[in-house]
């Protein structure tokens, strides 16, 4: 009688169990991995503009927190300690008496909802749907395939001169979010990159840093094809200290590696060469010779606290930025900036922000708005912060932690020259919620792997 190997008499494994085990373990995680996925999606440019409609993602954000309510009620889950519930609470009143002072009701509701929408919202649920480390590993992990997908779609863009218009060449790398939110590719792409850099520095397996280490260099390509300098910054400052953080030792050898993949690409290959080195020098002449997009910028920011100081405590009222610009801002505000490529005609597209989220709450909410939310976001940071060393000492949550502290630094460097508004902005809540879940969590909940 013949006795075959136990390899080939072992069951086979069946497909369909392994998926619904892995949906299993998913679990709740599960509806924010969706709304990260539909920021994959092809969008209605035209509708979306400076966060003036709705999009899918918006949508499937809603019914996150639709889900995550019901879910907490039927398990009879304890929602958040008081501490969470103090810090995520705290833009809530700032943003409702702004709202009493706004235009209109439409501008009252729609900006009330989206503000609570991404500061509140959105990171309460997130923080409710992560169970434990892997559920935060998993949503990081989706970060990374949106940034990669994204990302992809630039380069290609780049190559075959279909992107946004940038010097008279449609060479812009936007991903899906077109000309009207240059700066939702290279958000979603410094993401994934921290994410990256954060799972192959803390990472559990040497296969999953390996993984997560050559998503970093991938993603380095797009993001500098976004011609994106505050994202430039903000990433570069963000990746320094996640490495540092690490060990000087290894932050020297990959430093070194960095710098020779980017002699190798710009010196070798020469990606972009011209074009980059124009933006990259254009970085320190905003104060010397600054082009008409930083002058605009510079204006807008004096016309904000202009606002502000005749309006200190509660500001001009939600949604009211647009209405008092013309009568803050000198005659070096031009009347708007160029959008075209990406499947777009030429067109002005006007300055209704002054691309500076501190600034943007302070004219519109004063002083009160302000405090409340720069001191819910410094609250999560301290938190967070503080629970960096018993992350780098025990086994298994120094990813974690890089992830969200990372995050969470390059959101606030971010906000010096952005603000909210555009299609990509919903991924930002998811980003608060990272950052919350690590800092707020129950120290059990957060400490388990």
């Amino acid at each position: 009688m013949t006795v075959l190997p136990a390899a080939l008499t072992a069951p086979r494994p069946d497909p369909v169990r392994a998926l619904l085990a892995a949906v299993r373990r998913a679990g709740p995680v599960l509806p924010v991995l969706l709304l990260i996925a539909m920021l994959g999606l092809p969008l209605d440019t035209g509708g979306a503009q400076e966060g003036s409609g709705g999009t899918p993602a918006d949508a499937v954000s809603g019914l996150l927190v639709l889900f995550c309510a019901v879910r907490a009620v039927r398990i009879r889950q304890r929602p958040f300690t008081r501490t969470a519930l103090l810090v995520l609470a705290m833009p809530v009143v700032g943003v409702a008496i702004a709202a009493l002072g706004a235009g209109s009701v439409d501008n009252a509701l729609l900006g009330t909802a989206r503000y609570y929408q991404i500061l509140v919202l959105v990171p309460a649920a997130v923080l409710l749907a992560i169970r434990h480390r892997d559920d935060f590993r998993r949503v990081a992990w989706g970060l990374v395939a949106l940034a990669l997908w994204q990302g992809g779609i630039g380069v290609h863009q780049y190559l075959t001169g279909t992107g946004a218009s940038y010097a008279g060449e449609d060479v812009r790398a936007v991903g899906t979010f077109g000309a009207t939110d240059v700066m939702g590719m290279s958000t979603v792409v410094a993401y994934g990159l921290i994410c990256s850099v954060a799972l192959a520095l803390g990472g559990r397996a040497p296969r999953e840093r390996l993984g997560a280490l050559g998503c970093a260099g991938l993603l380095v390509v797009p993001l500098a094809l976004s011609f994106s300098r505050g994202a430039w910054i903000a990433t570069a400052v963000v990746v320094t200290v996640q490495v540092a953080f690490t060990g000087l030792r290894r932050a020297a050898r990959l430093f070194t590696a960095a710098l020779a993949l980017g002699v190798v690409l710009v010196g070798g290959l020469g990606v972009g060469t011209d074009m980059l080195q124009e933006r990259l020098s254009s970085i320190t002449q905003v104060s010397a010779a600054p082009d008409q997009s930083v002058t605009d910028r510079y204006t807008m920011w004096a016309a904000a606290i202009d606002m502000w100081q005749e309006h200190p405590v509660t500001g001009v009222g939600l949604k009211n930025f647009p209405a008092y610009r013309d009568s803050h801002a000198s005659l070096a505000l031009s009347s708007g900036s160029d959008v075209a490529g990406a499947g777009q005609s030429y067109r002005r597209q006007p300055l209704l922000s002054p691309h500076n989220m501190y600034l943007l709450v302070l004219s519109e909410q004063g002083l009160l708005g302000l405090c409340a939310i720069v001191g819910g976001w410094t609250a999560l940071l301290a938190l967070g912060l503080h629970r960096l060393p018993a992350a780098r000492r025990g086994p298994g949550g120094l990813d974690c932690a890089l992830v969200a502290c990372g995050l969470l630094v390059w959101q606030l460097i971010d906000f010096a020259y952005a603000d909210i508004g555009g299609p990509s902005t919903v991924l930002t809540a998811v980003v608060f919620g990272l950052s919350a879940w690590w800092a707020l969590a129950d120290r059990g909940t957060a400490a388990r792997a």
